[in-house]
C-alpha cells in the first residue's frame, strides 16, 4: 500500500488542515500519516486560536515517519512560522523526500489569518523550490506574485511571476535545493473566480512553454471548509501513485467537485466537504 503524509495544522472542527487531509488520502485508499504543524481552535464559523508546535518537535516527528512508513507523497498545508517552514525543509531534505505538493495556507476559509508575512517568504525560499506542484488560491497567488488579479490573462502572468520568484530563491537556496531542477508546477486555483461567474476554472503551469486551464462547472454551496487542504492532499494521492502532474491534478479537481456537489450540510458557517462521496450516500 503507498503512503502519503500531511504536514499541515489540524482542525478541532474536523473539516480542514490534517483532518480533511487524511480523510482524503483514505478517500484514496492510501495509508495516511500525519505531522502536526499547529494546533487550531476553530469551527465552521472562524479560528477562535492557533498554538504552534514547536520546530524541533515538528523535525522529530518527520524522522519519526521516514524512518518506519516512508512516505510515497508529502502534502505541506498550513506552516505559520519561518521557523517551523525551516524544520520541515531541514526534515524533508535529510530523507529525501519526493511528490511534495505545497498549498500556501495562508487564510482560512472563514477569513481568518494563519500565517505570519514572514512565513510567507520562507515558503517561496525553502519549500518552493522542492516542491512538485504548488497550488495557490487566488487570493494567496496575488501574495505571492505581488499582484491583483482579474482576469484569466492576469492569472498567468500571476503565475510566471511565481515561477519567476522560485527561480529566484534557488539562486540563494541550501545546498540541497538542485538548482537546475524543474520549477515545480504551478496551480491557481480558481474557486474565488476571475472568469464566468458559473465557472471554476484552475491553471496550471506546468513549465515556461506548457500550461493547461483545468475547466469546470461552479458548484453553488456555501460548504467549502476544507476545499484547498483536500485538493493538494488529492494531487498528493495521485503522485504517490504514479500519475503524470497533470492528470494526478485534473483527478483531484474531479474527487473535489464531487466532494463538493455531494451537499453534506453541517455547521452554522462553512462547512466541510463530504470525502468519502464516492462510496455512497451519508445516512441520514
Amino acid at each position: 500500500m503507498k503512503a502519503v503524509l500531511t504536514i499541515a495544522g489540524s482542525d478541532s472542527s474536523g473539516g480542514a488542515g490534517i483532518q480533511a487531509d487524511l480523510k482524503t488520502i483514505v478517500a484514496h485508499r492510501l495509508f495516511g500519516e500525519s505531522v502536526i504543524t499547529a494546533l487550531t481552535a476553530q469551527n465552521t464559523t472562524g479560528v477562535a486560536g492557533v498554538l504552534d508546535v514547536d520546530p524541533a518537535f515538528v523535525g522529530a516527528q518527520i524522522d519519526a515517519v521516514f524512518e518506519d512508513i516512508r512516505p510515497d507523497a508529502v502534502k505541506i498545508g498550513m506552516v505559520s512560522s519561518p521557523a517551523i517552514v525551516r524544520a520541515i525543509a531541514d526534515g524533508l531534505r535529510r530523507h529525501g523526500a519526493a511528490n511534495i505538493v505545497v498549498d500556501p495556507v495562508m487564510v482560512a476559509t472563514s477569513g481568518s489569518a494563519l500565517i505570519a508575512d514572514a512565513a510567507v517568504d520562507a515558503l517561496v525560499a525553502e519549500l518552493f523550490p522542492v516542491a512538485a506542484v504548488v497550488t495557490p488560491n487566488i487570493p494567496e497567488a496575488e501574495v505571492l506574485a505581488g499582484m491583483a488579479i482579474s482576469c484569466a490573462a492576469d492569472v498567468e502572468r500571476a503565475a510566471r511571476l511565481i515561477a519567476d520568484r522560485i527561480v529566484a530563491a534557488r539562486q540563494t537556496a541550501p545546498d540541497f535545493v538542485d538548482s537546475d531542477a524543474p520549477v515545480p508546477a504551478i496551480m491557481i486555483k480558481g474557486g474565488h473566480g476571475v472568469g464566468e461567474p458559473d465557472a471554476a476554472d484552475d491553471y496550471l503551469r506546468l513549465d515556461h512553454s506548457e500550461h493547461v486551464w483545468l475547466r469546470g462547472p461552479r458548484i453553488e454551496t456555501r460548504n467549502t471548509h476544507g476545499t484547498g487542504c483536500s485538493l493538494s492532499s488529492a494531487i498528493a494521492c495521485n503522485l504517490a501513485q504514479g500519475f503524470a502532474v497533470v492528470v494526478a491534478v485534473r483527478e483531484a479537481k474531479a474527487y473535489v467537485a464531487g466532494a463538493l456537489a455531494d451537499g453534506l450540510d453541517l455547521g452554522r458557517g462553512s462547512g466541510p466537504l463530504n470525502h468519502m462521496w464516492r462510496y455512497g450516500p451519508v445516512p441520514c
